[in-house]
């Protein structure tokens, strides 16, 4: 049963001592229940977010967000150009743990909103060169996750292994997934600080003298060492304003040009739909078997043909040209249909695709694979047969697709609509729901895999 912003205001005094609560309200966090959270104003003036885990599976990334906030020392703040929360307090609330942030104000923007040219755009991609360029010892010193190009590398591949092994995934995208890994140039890139996958929903705008401009982000449970590029897939979910967010990224970074940054971004936003696939097979829940294959196979559609990395290698005149594309226009309007509370994630991306194909019966003809175990032998061998020529395991001619040249164009990849259920739940659960509502809870679902 979800706690009252009364019982969550009670913890306040428990987490801050020697302070009052003078009002209270809910929070909504758009999570379906994920969290039980609300804003306390108190005697002091100052204005509080509290949040408390709804079920356990949320209590890890929670933790991790407080020890991510720890980190954060008013030094390493004083190196961003926006503001974080401040964690103020935590306390114990049943068995579960209250952790107590200030209250960051601002409006939020989903990806598919964001317009092209000087403003939101460019404010996002200086904001997240920002971020990526503090130093490694604010990670390393809080025991923070690192992982160097080689590890990346390696998790990539694994993940593909355990989709391979599901006998569900096209094998087209394996083929196409598989020469991504063996490009050694698609992997010489610079760790850096990173959130772990953050989307543009993660950051708070403020119009600044009429501009759209980044004065805060949200969700710091993942940040870690890492490729800086994870923090840029959701840049497929933004036609309009990708390629400026990505232009003012690589003029405000001070690192060396990662000409292949992109493509690896590309790589990451096709890849959550095999962890989706895979959590499903994991956890044993077919409903998110169907729905991941239905998006496996719209996706392969819309990329056949295609190659990740490109046949033409970005040089440093390459870069060059993309910082002098850096746009000097005046801001144009930006909606704020997103403008509700500081703390409502609406990340999933709006895809652009054809509706998906349905899903037929699992056999080699379909392209895909039988329902017999995989051995180590089998994977190997299809790796092998995925490096023997781009020509492998490629769609028929009559498949549609679009050739991108560059490969660094927003992809067009099916809606992302997750499993119809949330985990845990029988379909009986939301019997009688809206549609609206089962779509919050299919977020909710996808929201909770991914933090898990």
């Amino acid at each position: 049963m979800a706690r009252s912003p009364l019982t969550l205001a009670a913890s306040v005094t428990s987490a801050l001592p020697r302070v009052g609560v003078v009002g209270v309200g809910a929070l909504t966090e758009g999570s379906t229940g994920r969290y039980d959270a609300a804003v306390a104003d108190l005697d002091d003036g100052r204005r509080v977010v509290v949040r408390v885990p709804a079920d356990p599976s949320a209590a890890p990334e929670l933790a991790a967000e407080a020890r991510a906030l720890r980190a954060l020392t008013p030094g390493v703040r004083g190196l961003l150009p926006f503001r974080a929360p401040e964690l103020l307090g935590e306390a114990g609330l049943g068995d579960s743990r209250v952790v107590v942030v200030d209250f960051l104000p601002g409006y939020r923007v989903d990806a598919a909103h964001l317009p092209a040219g000087r403003g939101a755009a460019t404010s996002l991609g200086a904001a997240l060169a920002a971020l990526h360029a503090l130093p490694h010892s604010i990670v390393k010193g809080e025991g923070l996750p690192a992982r160097t190009p080689a590890q990346v590398r390696a998790d990539v591949t694994r993940l593909i292994d355990r989709a391979v092994a599901t006998r569900r995934l096209p094998v087209s995208l394996a083929h196409r997934w598989h020469r991504a890994v063996d490009a050694d140039e698609l992997w010489r890139f610079e760790s850096a600080v990173m959130l772990g996958g953050a989307g543009a929903a993660s950051f708070l705008f403020e119009d600044l003298d009429g501009v759209p401009t980044v004065t805060g982000l949200l969700e710091w449970h993942g940040l870690s060492i890492g490729d800086p590029a994870t923090d840029l897939q959701w840049l497929a979910s933004a036609p309009e304003a990708a390629d400026d967010v990505y232009a003012a990224y690589v003029a405000a970074s001070g690192r060396a040009p990662d000409a292949r940054g992109r493509e690896r971004a590309r790589l990451y936003a096709e890849l959550e739909f095999a962890k989706w696939l895979v959590h499903g097979h994991d956890v044993d829940r077919e409903d998110i078997v169907s729905d991941a294959v239905e998006l496996l196979e719209s996706l392969a559609t819309g990329v056949a043909g295609d190659d990740i990395v490109s046949d033409a290698a970005l040089d440093v005149d390459d870069a060059i040209a993309l910082l002098e594309r850096t746009p000097g226009a005046a801001a144009p309007t930006v909606d704020t249909s997103m403008q509700t509370d500081a703390y409502d994630p609406e990340e999933l991306a709006q895809w652009v695709a054809d509706e998906p194909t349905d899903t037929g019966p699992v056999d080699r003809s379909a392209g895909r694979f039988d329902t017999e175990e995989l051995t180590e032998a089998d994977l190997a061998a299809f790796r092998d047969e995925a490096r023997a020529g781009a020509g492998a395991g490629s769609p028929s001619p009559e498949a549609p697709h679009a050739s991108d040249d560059v490969s660094t164009a927003p992809i067009a990849l099916p809606h992302l609509s997750p499993a119809p259920f949330p985990l845990g739940a029988d379909r009986e659960d939301i019997a009688g729901t809206d549609a609206a509502e089962a779509e919050r809870a299919s977020e909710a679902a996808l929201r909770r895999w991914r933090a898990e």
